[in-house]
């Protein structure tokens, strides 16, 4: 009998930077009619091309891609507009009958949406937000991060210590509510029937590759990318450019950091980045099919999605995604 499953078929493919999503994803879309819908962060973002290793204009001409450049760096994406966007996106690939295929590294997006995440329902508080600010002043962005792991360690610890617009909003929210931030994110039924796809390569050959993607990123003009952007007036201080890279070159081109720091530090810290990531994407997970990138996995890789895609239907893989 065919399924009685009818939500949403969708594949995600999750791993670490610098691992090969880009090229696995463009090859799937091309072999399953699929759709690609973003789940980075940094590649919302009009004119940071290079430092986020966005998709060339000639790679987005191989498929259909969702949530790249449409937004400004200044303008802000909370998760729950990335996750409305995101939902938006998916329906309308799979009303077409293609497979939305959600890639990106950026894990709690990423989550959000496998997950049916809901972000508390708190409204912004303008007084405590100002106050926040201010004290944000005072303590940096690393002060901040800490007073939040005081009195909500769970929420501190999936908040990059530099992104200190989310830190912001948890700390806003635990005051305001007398509640843990951690203690307020709902979740509920998926609407997707969900495939997780993992990519994954010695941790060795990882830091090898970041190391050579941040000098290629170099050669191809990303200092002359970030400097394009401070002359437009976008402020450093933006959480868009408080991204890894960036914030560093912008650092050297205002005087404060040598070259050769900045990229020393850009290294380090996509490293300390990929430890990060594992926190979300674990090996161990059984949701997560994973597939060693050295194995020359494309060919396992399409057969488990298209065993996911026809499972209890008899129409074949061109059916309806829907």
């Amino acid at each position: 009998m065919p399924s009685k499953d009818k939500r949403i078929a969708l594949v995600a493919l999750v791993g670490p930077t610098a691992v090969g999503k880009t090229e696995v994803a463009l090859q799937l879309a091309g072999r399953l009619d699929a759709e690609i819908i973003s789940a980075d962060s940094r590649l919302l973002y009009r004119g940071m091309d290079i430092g986020t290793a966005k998709p060339s204009p000639a790679e987005l001409r191989r498929a259909p891609h969702h949530l790249i450049n449409v937004a400004d760096p200044d303008e802000t994406w909370s998760l729950a507009r990335f996750q409305t966007a995101a939902a938006e996106a998916i329906t309308a690939v799979a009303s077409r009958g293609k497979l939305p295929l959600l890639v990106g590294g950026t894990g709690q997006y990423l989550r959000a949406i496998v997950e049916g995440w809901t972000p508390p329902a708190l409204p912004p508080q303008p007084a405590l937000r100002a106050a926040l600010e201010a004290w944000a002043a005072e303590l940096g962005p690393a002060g901040l991060h800490a007073r939040l792991a005081r009195l909500d360690p769970a929420a501190a610890a999936h908040i990059d210590a530099r992104n200190q617009r989310r830190t912001l909003r948890a700390l806003e929210v635990t005051l305001a509510s007398g509640r843990r931030f951690s203690a307020q994110r709902g979740q509920r039924n998926s609407p997707y029937r969900l495939l997780q796809i993992g990519l994954t390569r010695p941790r060795a050959e990882l830091y090898e590759r970041i190391d050579q993607r941040v000098e290629a990123m170099l050669a191809a003009g990303w200092l002359a990318e970030v400097q394009a952007l401070l002359d437009k007036g976008y402020s450093p201080s933006l959480p868009s450019l408080s991204a890894i890279g960036y914030a560093q070159l912008a650092q050297h081109l205002q005087g404060e950091l040598s070259l050769e720091q900045a990229v020393a530090d850009i290294k380090r810290r996509t490293r300390l980045f990929v430890r990060r990531q594992a926190a979300w994407f674990r090996p161990a997970d059984p949701q997560i099919h994973w597939f060693e990138m050295n194995a020359g996995p494309l060919e396992a890789i399409e057969a488990t999605i298209r065993e996911f895609i026809t499972k209890d239907e008899k129409h074949g893989p061109q059916s309806s995604f829907l």
